[in-house]
């Protein structure tokens, strides 16, 4: 990081202190700047409006409120929000990513595999332990084979559209950069452009939007 960046600002909401603390002091040992540690949901919404973090770490199960509401409370202020849980269990995924987490990891992730996770989730990409990416894309594409109506989707320009493509597949931002031989923060103002046009939050809910309109399945 140079003199003239600042450090990625982190909030982690749990509600064991010992997981909590540590959790916090490895984020900080890797150069983030933990704005916020909290134990409840309702606290974690209040101070997201000061503390402004650029990644939310949720656990999913908290005494106060569920990990569901507390995702769509913080959305509005922190549209990444990786959930770290100690359940593996699809429907806590599902419902998670359904109400905008960014990703999802499991506990018993590795300390690397979870700083790992954080980078990307602030880089703007979809993170999930291994084994869960797939639920999820199954998901999507079973909702996208429901019948829906609506209006016309607003229009995308020709390279918003082919990176929307990539995403789709599943491609984190820096092999789409590689793949049409463009910048990594180039690709990340298309997807930024992207989603404000769709009114979207976050790259899961893109990559939800791209399998309705088949773009997955296009080469």
């Amino acid at each position: 990081m140079t003199g003239q960046e600042r450090a990625t600002r982190v909030m982690v909401v749990d509600d064991h202190p010992m997981w909590r603390e540590g959790v916090a002091r490895d984020l900080a040992e890797a150069g983030y700047d933990v704005v916020a540690a909290v134990g409840e949901g309702a606290q974690a919404v209040r101070v997201a409006g000061a503390a402004r973090p650029d990644v939310v770490v949720l656990d999913l199960h908290l005494p106060d409120m569920s990990g569901v509401d507390v995702i769509r409370g913080l959305l509005g202020v922190c549209p990444r929000i990786l959930v770290l849980s100690a359940s593996g269990e699809q429907q806590d995924v599902l419902d998670a990513v359904k109400a905008g987490a960014a990703g999802y990891l499991v506990k018993s992730a590795a300390r690397e595999e979870f700083l790992a996770a954080v980078r990307r989730t602030a880089d703007g990409d979809a993170v999930f332990t291994p084994g869960l990416a797939g639920l999820v894309l199954g998901e999507f594409r079973r909702m996208a084979d429901a019948p829906r109506g609506g209006a016309g989707a607003p229009t995308l320009t020709e390279r918003e559209t082919e990176v929307l493509r990539l995403v789709a597949k599943g491609l984190a931002y820096r092999q789409i950069a590689e793949r049409l031989t463009l910048s990594h923060r180039t690709v990340q103002n298309h997807v930024q452009n992207t989603l404000g046009k769709l009114q979207l939050h976050n790259r899961v809910e893109l990559v939800r939007y791209a399998i309705e309109q088949g773009l997955d399945a296009e080469d």
